[in-house]
């Protein structure tokens, strides 16, 4: 049997070293060792293959238009919104399509082949919506990328929201958001995440929504989240953003709390760079960081992925589309430093975060649709601890990056040096 592409000596996440087949955009074989012709071959021996990364919740029509048409000054989530309904009526759909290609291609240099993002459904032309699903169709040979209906200024707060959020739903967007802590009050919010869960389970969708980005701990719309995904049999299908104020709940509320939340099926996406520079802006000291209860909810068998939500926007300075960088940003934050966790962490940004999205030809399995990344690591701690280069992307078949190793000549008095960033650890990764 000859292959389209072969793979060479690479090392799984398990730790087993094989050659992956590639034939017709699908993983056609994974055996220790395949002797056979190939169209493409491509040497990882002693680097780790890895399933494609996978960003759940991110703001693209937002991305990359840091500076526009000012920068937000206090840091905070409000005036980033603010700043935000400054730039909306300056966006145009050529500018916003284009931004979100130049994203597209640099995630497809850093391996992240899927993204879900939330698209502004508050302006009435619907531009972003628009654009966005033309850049949907347009990266669909190697991005899968769905997009969420967000009212960004209130589903109630904003007099348009909810008839702009059906017209994005019959254009084809195909998740429900909402954001029930900004709406005019707690008792709206509650309302909001009802009647935007019923268009969800009449329409057969997913649902999305920012809960709770608030440093105040009696912003609890988490709570009627799960109370409606249980309802409305939406079990699986829900997924809880940011959750931040749990960072400040009282104790014994949160323990009543994350049973429910384990009990509905729903997940949780906490952003790791944008929550800890975002939430604890109006505390002196102690200063909170915000992000929500990482590993008492993986305890509670809740799914639990990162996203990376902001890049160089209204929001957030920074970002380079490395899921990487937020995995390892969040194990710090929710101290889960043990290899065990460690290794969790990466599974967070990889196949949780597939499964939040409902990707099912996801992973490195005979069958699934090829999708993966070579990175210069060992295994899947190594890969969090340097932040590790993308050597090879691979997606739905196609080789579509490739980067050389870096290696470092130093030049130091008396003896000749080298520098390797790839140690071994004494404690192996589990």
């Amino acid at each position: 049997m000859s292959f389209d592409i072969l793979v060479k000596g690479g090392i799984l996440p398990s730790g087993v070293v094989a050659d992956l087949g590639i034939k017709d955009g699908k993983i056609a074989a994974i055996e220790h060792e395949l002797n056979v012709t190939a169209g493409t071959a491509i040497d990882a021996y002693g680097n780790l293959i890895s399933p494609p990364f996978v960003d759940p919740h991110f703001h693209m029509d937002a991305t990359l238009s840091y500076g526009l048409p000012r920068i937000n000054a206090s840091g905070t989530l409000l005036e980033g919104i603010a700043l935000w309904g400054e730039l909306k009526p300056l966006l145009t759909h050529e500018a916003v399509k284009q931004r979100a290609l130049d994203y597209c291609d640099w995630a497809v240099s850093m391996g992240l082949l899927a993204i879900r993002t939330h698209v502004d459904t508050c302006d009435d032309r619907l531009l972003a919506v628009e654009a966005l699903l033309e850049v949907k169709k347009e990266v669909a040979p190697y991005i899968d990328l769905q997009l969420v209906a967000f009212p960004q200024d209130g589903f109630y707060r904003s007099p348009t929201a909810r008839e702009n959020t059906i017209r994005a739903l019959d254009m084809g967007v195909e998740v429900v958001g909402g954001i029930p802590h900004f709406e005019r009050t707690m008792a709206d919010g509650t309302r909001s995440v009802t009647e935007l869960c019923e268009i969800a389970a009449k329409r057969g969708l997913m649902v999305d929504m920012h809960c709770d980005e608030t440093d105040d701990p009696m912003s609890r719309h988490i709570e009627q989240l799960a109370y409606e995904a249980q309802r409305l049999g939406l079990q699986g299908r829900v997924n809880g953003s940011h959750l931040t104020s749990m960072h400040s709940m009282d104790n014994y509320y949160v323990s009543k709390l994350l049973p429910l939340i384990a009990e509905a099926g729903v997940s949780a996406c906490p952003n790791p760079l944008i929550n800890i520079v975002i939430q604890g802006r109006h505390d002196t000291y102690p200063k909170r960081r915000g992000m929500t209860r990482v590993p008492e909810m993986l305890k509670a068998g809740i799914k639990v992925g990162f996203g990376q939500d902001c890049v160089l926007d209204p929001w957030y300075p920074l970002g380079t589309a490395d899921m990487l960088d937020v995995a390892f940003m969040g194990l710090h934050v929710a101290q889960m430093t043990s290899p065990a966790d460690m290794r969790q962490c990466f599974d967070m940004v990889t196949k949780t975060n597939a499964e939040i999205m409902g990707l099912n030809d996801y992973g490195i399995e005979v069958g699934k649709t090829a999708s993966l990344v070579v990175l210069d690591a060992g295994n899947p701690v190594e890969a969090l601890r340097l932040r590790a280069e993308r050597l090879c992307v691979i997606a739905k078949g196609k080789v579509v990056a490739t980067r050389e190793k870096r290696e470092t000549a130093l030049s130091l008095a008396g003896r000749p040096a080298s520098v390797n960033r790839r140690h071994r650890t004494p404690v192996q990764d589990q």
